[in-house]
């Protein structure tokens, strides 16, 4: 058997073998890579018919033509495009848009501005996204609080604020203990949605003449501006399938595959279909076609679940932005930011303080702006639609060019996933004065922060590498006149093992000795998620008391210096923490007329530089063992 490559398929690095093991990671999926599309009956379907009320009265023909599109985009869009076709494009395991651009740079054996912009504009989108999915997904299940009683309904916004502040004021405890339950709760949810709608598929069962794709094709062809707004409203029912591929890396492919066809999707397609059938038989329903599925006995439990639902939903995505920005950091596309470990049993369980206060911040902001989950709808799906035109354009480069297809079997398979994609998009946009213009606004905003830090990195490297020694050049003249000689080892950190760091210069210049064992230290982060440990450290003797040090690291990983180098004891050299000092370079940047950007950006990145987390917390190197030497870079 051969996979889409035309190779042998190979498990992704995190997929185990043992059947229990699968089944395990199964249950994970679901309450980890489901929340967010699970969550999406609360609001998708009542919105995407009220978008098609605005042509006139809603028929037979509205509903069929609503439902048979969000069928046929839960089965193009998430089942073909993510399901089979992306969770093949592993990088070592791992998924997502950056490890998609990683790939694709490998396929061209180099990196083009084209596939690095694309997968700043795909990641950027997702952090828009982490931003919204919060606030749309608790607000809609709270919202049916006032269906209990209408007394509640003033209280709605505030019990939806403090649910948000809750959740993201616990995110520095970690995640790892309320993961255990995800998967359960998260089971129960789709059983409960899918029960609550199989209850009322039998209210009209013509609902299944649904799966007619005439249906939908029709319905958008003769409904002109209003087909297409629709058609923007039905894309909220596919919103989390992207994620079925940035978790890639943590439950591998075959249990994501299994949870998906084996409940995930029929249980959406259930509930989807009763929510119909309930419309067709009872038009007052749209109201709240979601809650009204459920007998007023167990509606206010209903809501409970509904909420602890979207409460994980929002989890998943939070989570997933932290991973994202450690990427993006260990990427050189963002700068770095304190990265605090909240268990120390899975690296994976980070969490990101700015970030953790930025996204809060944000989704208060959507909440107070927009107040209903209906309203928020139309700034949802832009963002997510983004993404996926980046994954499916990332996509084809890769099928084509890593896997070696011929172009037209590669055009075959992808572009009409691609137009289904780039249609969705243009949909969306018609609802971009409605709130649509919050997440562009938002993903312009990351765009233009990674690409001036981009653009300023690369514009301070060159001028300072114009003011750097060889380091051949230095030493050769300490062989000439050396200098006092002190016991211990010094470790100078830099980013180009050629040139003589600033660090080292400035201590012969100021402090007029040199350590007997002295160790040029480079940090590379490689396109992979994980470096191998046996090719973790590379040692390269240079003179009797120089030696260069290249210690690698994967994009996934955060890096950790002294654990590092202890390793470097198995090729010989006696590391001793106690006995190492590290010069570290503490760079004062001034703007400078002539740098090379505009002024605001030159401002822009060096307040970038100084938001920065220190190198020594960010390489979790001790700090009793630094030594900081500043120096003043005009930029």
């Amino acid at each position: 058997m051969t996979d889409m490559a035309g190779e042998a398929p190979r498990p992704a690095a995190s997929e185990p073998q043992p059947a229990a093991g699968v089944w395990a990671l199964t249950l994970g999926s679901i309450g980890v890579v489901f929340g967010d599309i699970g969550t999406s009956p609360l609001y998708a379907f009542r919105v995407a018919v009220l978008a098609a009320a605005e042509s006139g009265p809603v028929t037979r023909q509205t509903i069929l033509g609503v439902l048979s599109m969000i069928l046929w985009a839960l089965i193009v869009v998430v089942t073909v495009k993510y399901v089979l076709v992306l969770l093949r494009s592993d990088n070592n395991g791992e998924g997502g848009t950056l490890s998609l651009t990683a790939l694709a740079t490998r396929a061209f054996g180099r990196r083009t501005t084209f596939v690095v912009l694309l997968g700043v504009i795909g990641a950027a989108m997702f952090l828009g996204d982490s931003v919204i999915t919060p606030a749309i997904s608790v607000l809609s299940a709270v919202e049916g609080v006032s269906l209990v009683t209408p007394a509640f309904e003033h209280y709605v916004l505030p019990i939806t604020v403090i649910i948000l502040i809750a959740l993201f004021a616990v995110q520095r405890r970690g995640t790892a203990r309320v993961a255990a339950f995800f998967g359960p709760i998260m089971t129960l949810w789709f059983v409960a949605i899918a029960v609550a709608g199989a209850m009322h598929v039998r209210d009209d069962l013509a609902v299944f003449a649904a799966v007619n794709p005439a249906y939908a094709i029709s319905f958008v062809s003769m409904h002109g501006h209003i087909g297409l707004i629709t058609l923007g409203a039905v894309f909220l029912a596919v919103t989390g399938g992207e994620a079925l591929y940035a978790d890639l890396g943590h439950f591998g492919r075959k249990p994501i595959q299994r949870a998906w066809l084996g409940l995930v999707l029929p249980a959406l397609l259930i509930n989807y279909f009763g929510q119909g059938a309930l419309l067709l038989s009872h038009p007052a329903a749209i109201e709240n076609p979601f809650y009204r599925l459920v007998p007023e006995a167990l509606l206010l439990p209903f809501v409970l679940l509904a909420t602890a639902a979207t409460v994980i939903a929002s989890q998943a995505v939070i989570t997933g932005a932290y991973s994202l920005v450690r990427q993006a950091i260990q990427l050189g596309l963002l700068p770095r930011l304190a990265i605090v470990h909240t268990s120390a049993e899975y690296s994976g369980q980070i969490y990101l303080p700015r970030v953790n206060t930025s996204l809060l911040i944000g989704v208060l902001l959507l909440v107070g702006l927009f107040h209903t989950s209906s309203a928020l709808a139309s700034a949802y799906g832009i963002a997510v639609v983004t993404t996926m035109v980046v994954d499916g354009v990332l996509g084809f480069i890769v099928i084509w060019k890593l896997w070696h297809w011929p172009l037209w079997r590669t055009a075959l398979l992808m572009v009409p996933l691609i137009i289904v994609d780039v249609t969705f998009f243009a949909a969306n946009l018609l609802k971009l004065l409605e709130g649509a213009w919050v997440p562009l606004l938002f993903g312009t905003a990351m765009v233009l922060l990674i690409l001036t830090w981009q653009r300023g990195t690369r514009i301070l490297a060159n001028k300072t590498r114009r003011t750097e020694v060889p380091l051949d050049a230095l030493l050769q003249s300490l062989e000439k006149k050396p200098p006092h000689l002190v016991p211990g080892t010094a470790v100078f950190l830099t980013s180009d093992p050629d040139f003589a760091p600033t660090a080292l210069l400035h201590n012969l210049k100021h402090n007029k000795v040199l350590h007997e064992q002295n160790v040029i230290l480079t940090i590379i982060t490689e396109d992979t998620p994980r470096a191998r440990e046996e090719e973790r450290v590379t040692i390269s003797p240079v003179s009797q008391h120089f030696s260069k040090v290249a210690l690698k690291f994967g994009y996934m990983e955060t890096p950790n210096v002294p654990k590092a180098l202890a390793i470097a004891r198995r090729q010989g050299w006696q590391f001793d923490i106690m006995s190492t000092s590290f010069f570290l370079s503490r760079r004062a940047l001034k703007p400078s007329p002539n740098s090379g950007m505009p002024a605001w950006q030159d401002r822009l990145f060096i307040g970038l530089a100084k938001s920065a987390s220190d190198a020594t917390d960010f390489f979790q190197i001790p700090t009793g063992r630094v030594v900081e030497i500043g120096t003043q870079v005009v930029v």
